[in-house]
């Protein structure tokens, strides 16, 4: 988490920006992630997203209400969602301290250990295969998108891909968009369906293990080579589905973090807690 920037909201619909959720401006985050509390007195804190400068609003407004009809558990909740006219679309959910995959190797120093990397497996398999038996494509996991927190990793950045360009139009090198996780048919512009996240999380699971997107197959640890190389095939049809990845259940009860990201978190925690509001000003996107 850090202090907010120049050209940062100070304000997000009714709530007043505490600080941004990622370090860097420029970096491969679907969206802008921000800290906001109300101003009304009654102190609710949460976490409010914008779309990217280079990103169409309108379509990522509707990316954003999509988000708000959803209930997947594992999903980054959305609670509500605003703007138009000269405010720019914004949705915001509750706020519980959360460090980004990026940000966690950060903290780590490095690629996270083995038992970390599979529990994160499993549960980012599971949250996408019970969205995709509802027949709902995340479309847009990326390690940017991706929240360690306490009780396990939230994924946000729902419908990236889609929100970034039409079905039919190419969508490589799109602000917001992680080029090693776009699968290669959504990256022609093809429509975004269930074996695109597969190829995301491959491409995810790859980055948590070895601190980047396309690694070569040595590069893995044993247990991650098999699964990410079937998630890796250019063929959608080669691919494994979600369910079938990590088929083993892992024990009961919230996945393993290093001290470090524990550590973070709880700074993070602390930090928030202690914030106060600045001075109230009218609405501003810098």
């Amino acid at each position: 988490m850090e202090a907010l920037r120049h050209d940062d909201p100070v304000r997000v619909g009714a709530y007043v920006a505490l600080a941004r959720l990622d370090a860097e401006p420029d970096s491969t985050a679907p969206e802008r992630r921000f800290v906001v509390r109300s101003g009304s007195g009654d102190g609710r804190t949460l976490l409010a997203r914008l779309p990217r400068p280079g990103t169409d609003p309108t379509r990522w407004a509707i990316e954003a209400e999509g988000a708000r009809r959803l209930s997947v558990p594992g999903f980054l909740p959305v609670g509500e969602v605003g703007g138009g006219g000269a405010e720019p679309p914004w949705c915001a959910g509750p706020y519980v301290p959360a460090v980004p995959l990026p940000g966690a190797l950060r903290a780590h120093g490095g690629p996270l250990p083995d038992p970390v990397v599979r529990a994160l497996g499993a549960a980012l398999a599971r949250t996408l295969a019970t969205a995709h038996a509802q027949g709902v494509p995340h479309a847009g996991l990326s390690p940017a998108a991706v929240l360690l927190t306490a009780d396990g990793p939230l994924l946000s950045g729902f419908g990236a891909v889609r929100a970034a360009a039409p079905d039919g139009e190419p969508r490589s090198g799109l602000p917001g968009l992680d080029s090693g996780c776009l699968a290669p048919e959504q990256a022609a512009g093809g429509r975004p369906r269930p074996p695109g996240d597969v190829y995301a999380l491959g491409a995810v699971l790859a980055y948590a293990a070895t601190g980047h997107t396309v690694p070569e197959r040595d590069e893995l640890p044993s247990f991650l080579r098999e699964p990410v190389t079937a998630c890796l095939s250019r063929d959608p049809g080669r691919r494994p589905q979600a369910h079938q990845l990590f088929p083993h259940p892992e024990p009961a009860g919230p996945m393993p973090l290093p001290a470090p990201l524990v550590v973070a978190l709880a700074h993070q925690s602390a930090r928030i807690l202690a914030a106060e509001l600045p001075v109230p000003a009218p609405w501003t996107d810098r």
